[in-house]
């Protein structure tokens, strides 16, 4: 009899933890069987490296959903079709777009799904279409892994013109050009003197460069500088310049009263001036005959012409 009680009170507990197994899987998945999904097709160009079925399908960050199908799409085998669940509850806008990104810790690939706009229509089935079709893109992953094998051609292009470049003819006139400035360092290190002289003179240089413009600053703006006695010199010559204006101003006043009398001395005494010149030329000129009979007889000036005339018979 204890043998038997044994075995019923084993079975009992077996069948109430049974129970209690059921009861907290339908607790737990509770959420799942009551919440509606709608269903959206993603093509993606590419590989959909560590995606599986039952993968996270996260909207901005966000888990809304998992990977129901990933297939190659029957009509293009160059896209991957996946199918994806979404919680009917979210909307998912026409220009919201997907992408699969990897988790690099784990390797877990999921969907990502981004964008959309409150102002962008929702994101329905267009005729010919099974399910709404989110748009895909790359990731940023996918688009390193994409231009992997270019970055890797440019690389070795790099590379082997580096090669070109280090050749022999090439590496022996570097060898040259590092000796000469070997060279050139220990020039310097033996003119180190020199050098501090020619710095110690250069810093004397500008600093009597620095009192010179000081010097000529204070020249020119001082009390007794160029800038005021320039300032006083253009100030004089601007009342100079009035009173030149002024004194023409009288000159044109008095040219005006004298004008008359020019006319009247330009038209009566430069005619009288005219008589006169002419008649001391005729008096120059008898006195010039006078003179030449002089010089010629002056005794007939003297005492008259002897010279008898003639007395008719």
């Amino acid at each position: 009899m204890e043998t038997r009680a044994n075995y019923v009170a084993v079975g009992a507990f077996v069948l109430a933890m049974i129970v209690l197994a059921f009861a907290a899987v339908l607790w737990l998945a509770r959420g799942q069987l009551t919440t509606q999904y709608a269903d959206y097709d993603i093509y993606f160009e590419g590989p959909v490296t560590g995606l599986r079925g039952g993968s996270t399908v996260e909207y901005n960050g966000v888990p809304v959903g998992r990977v129901s199908d990933i297939r190659i799409d029957p009509a293009n085998v160059e896209l991957i079709r996946v199918t994806v669940e979404i919680d009917a509850k979210v909307a998912i806008k026409t220009d919201a777009t997907a992408s699969v990104e990897t988790n690099i810790l784990s390797g877990v690939s999921y969907i990502q799904v981004v964008g959309g706009t409150q102002e962008a229509a929702l994101l329905r089935p267009q005729p010919g279409q099974r399910y709404a079709v989110i748009e895909s893109r790359r990731s940023r992953l996918a688009s390193v892994t994409a231009r992997a094998p270019q970055i890797l051609d440019k690389v070795n292009d790099t590379v082997e013109r580096l090669n070109q470049l280090l050749d022999e003819k090439n590496r022996q006139a570097l060898t040259e050009s590092l000796d000469n400035l070997r060279v050139f360092t220990a020039g310097l290190a033996e003119r180190n003197k020199d050098i501090a002289d020619l710095s110690d003179n250069a810093n004397k240089a500008a600093a009597a460069l620095t009192s010179l413009l000081g010097n000529v600053d204070r020249s020119y703006a001082g009390p007794d500088g160029i800038g005021n006695r320039l300032a006083t010199a253009i100030a004089d010559f601007d009342r100079v310049a009035k009173n030149l204006g002024d004194t023409n101003k009288l000159l044109q006043l008095a040219l005006q009263d004298v004008r008359p009398g020019l006319r009247s001395f330009s038209q009566q005494t430069l005619s009288d001036v005219g008589s006169l010149i002419a008649e001391v030329r005729q008096l120059v000129s008898g006195l010039s005959r006078a003179a030449a009979e002089i010089e010629r007889d002056p005794s007939r000036v003297l005492f008259g012409d002897r010279r008898e005339g003639y007395r008719p018979k």
